[in-house]
């Protein structure tokens, strides 16, 4: 492998985990201000490092004239799906508890739900041209455009 190709996989490595770890501290922050620290589980990091791997290749992938709110729904679809496979996973099957989106509309199996699809959307969004931005720093390149 070349030289140039380790350094973008090492700068890809560290947005997911820059991205993860931001993700985590969120989930950290709300969970504290629910009153509910006891779910915070390190699971959530990975599962957030892991979540992070779509936003950023779909950023460095995905062609600047596909327009953003298709990158993000995409983006936020793979995602979700992610998260479902995760909580059948984490939640049903090994039945840690981590989260419960039963009482939320257009749940299925407790474990995605529709706002929280939404919520993916709008972060996706924001997560795609910070992480374009970040990597046109870092590499220089061309420069993030964007259509809508």
């Amino acid at each position: 492998m070349k030289r140039e190709q380790v350094g973008k996989w090492v700068l890809s490595l560290l947005l997911w985990m820059w991205t993860g770890g931001l993700y985590f501290f969120m989930e950290v922050a709300w969970k504290t201000f629910q009153g509910r620290p006891e779910t915070i589980s390190w699971t959530m990091f990975a599962l957030a490092i892991f979540l992070a791997i779509p936003l950023e290749r779909f950023g460095a992938e995905l062609p600047w004239s596909m327009p953003l709110w298709t990158q993000t729904v995409i983006c936020a679809t793979a995602i979700t799906a992610a998260e479902f496979v995760a909580g059948l996973i984490l939640n049903i099957w090994l039945g840690l508890g981590i989260w419960d989106y039963s009482h939320l509309p257009g749940n299925i199996l407790g474990q995605i739900c529709l706002p929280f699809y939404f919520i993916w959307i709008a972060a996706s969004a924001v997560g795609i041209v910070m992480l374009d931005w970040m990597r046109y720093a870092v590499e220089g390149g061309e420069r993030p455009r964007y259509t809508f």
